[in-house]
């Protein structure tokens, strides 16, 4: 059974726009995704798959985690993060239209996190938003059914890979499938589907992104709920993808460092990891708040050097800003 969905002109325009993007960054490779740069991009797909789900470890802990470094922090949130790392690790192992496959990711992911892992459901389930039920997901007893159509339409489907990862990914939700991990999986299964069609995929952060549009994201779905029609959810992961493809092809543009001021190269060299607009002044020497906003911060975040790591907050007392893949690259410039 195909599930329902509509390309309409929102939709064909994202594809085409996303495989130009892909054309050029094809004649780049492999110095558009560089070694240090994937394990950075895995950072942030890594705390972007968790922070959705409420995990609250930055960037610089999954960091030390991938390491093999002692952090500080809930037992339970570190052992996500070593679950989802070693997902992410084992990405190109699975075969995407391979249901035993997706099984497995779930008992690597929920390892030790659930007694079910690995297994579908066996009860009811419901998706919660301020005390209400959004969403009530079909009866246990019909989710083997309804994952093995599902499999079967992706693995006959000829579709565009960029629309079957996204309708894959917004009927799985649908379904949500097993009693915990139903987000994570979904849009592991979305990377992996992408990946086997084009493996820079496996390193583009798109999950980092949907973090910062998180209510966008959780909209799209419950609009194609609505609708019966995953058009809505579609447009918004095929915008999420071009964004995070439009900063890759940023990163991989040499000599930025020619394209700046003074100023914003010192903001830049002296931003690490993620920092506050107070910290950030304060490295750079300055005292005028006025200054520092309207010749460093600003120009930088107008280039998409920088990013807020709260975008749909920009005024959020917890706001902090860190490198974009362009800015990393221009960093590493100012180091030679």
């Amino acid at each position: 059974m195909t599930p329902p969905f509509t390309l309409n002109n929102r939709i064909l325009t994202l594809v085409a726009s996303i495989s130009e993007i892909l054309g050029k960054l094809s004649l780049k490779q492999p110095q558009a995704i560089d070694l240090r740069l994937r394990r950075i991009n895995q950072v942030r797909t890594i705390h972007g798959t968790l922070a959705i789900e409420g995990n609250e470890l930055s960037e610089a802990q999954i960091t030390a985690i991938l390491s093999g470094k002692r952090v500080i922090a809930p037992v339970k949130e570190v052992q996500e993060a070593k679950n989802a790392i070693a997902v992410y690790d084992r990405l190109m192992n699975w075969h995407s239209a391979k249901e035993a496959d997706l099984l497995e990711a779930h008992k690597c992911l929920m390892l030790g996190m659930i007694d079910s892992a690995g297994c579908y459901r066996d009860s009811g389930v419901g998706v919660m938003k301020e005390g209400q039920v959004i969403h009530m997901a079909p009866p246990a007893n019909r989710v083997p059914t309804l994952m093995l159509a599902l499999f079967e339409w992706l693995a006959k489907s000829d579709d565009h890979p960029l629309i079957k990862s996204c309708v894959f990914h917004y009927e799985f939700e649908f379904i949500h499938p097993f009693s915990d991990g139903n987000g994570r999986i979904g849009r592991l299964w979305q990377t992996l589907i992408l990946s086997q069609w084009q493996p820079l995929f496996a390193y583009l952060p798109v999950e980092n992104l949907v973090h910062q549009h998180q209510a966008n994201y959780y909209n799209a779905i419950n609009l194609s709920t609505q609708q019966s029609d995953s058009a809505p959810f579609i447009e918004f992961m095929l915008s999420m993808i071009q964004q995070a493809l439009l900063e890759l092809e940023g990163s991989s543009t040499p000599q930025v460092s020619q394209q700046v001021s003074p100023q914003v190269k010192l903001l830049i060299s002296v931003l690490h990891q993620a920092m506050s607009r107070d910290e950030l002044q304060q490295a750079c020497k300055l005292k005028d708040r006025k200054s520092f906003s309207e010749r460093y911060l600003k120009p930088a975040l107008d280039a998409s050097l920088i990013e807020m790591t709260i975008a749909d907050k920009p005024r959020s007392r917890s706001q902090r800003y860190r490198l974009t893949q362009a800015g990393l690259t221009l960093q590493d410039e100012l180091k030679d």
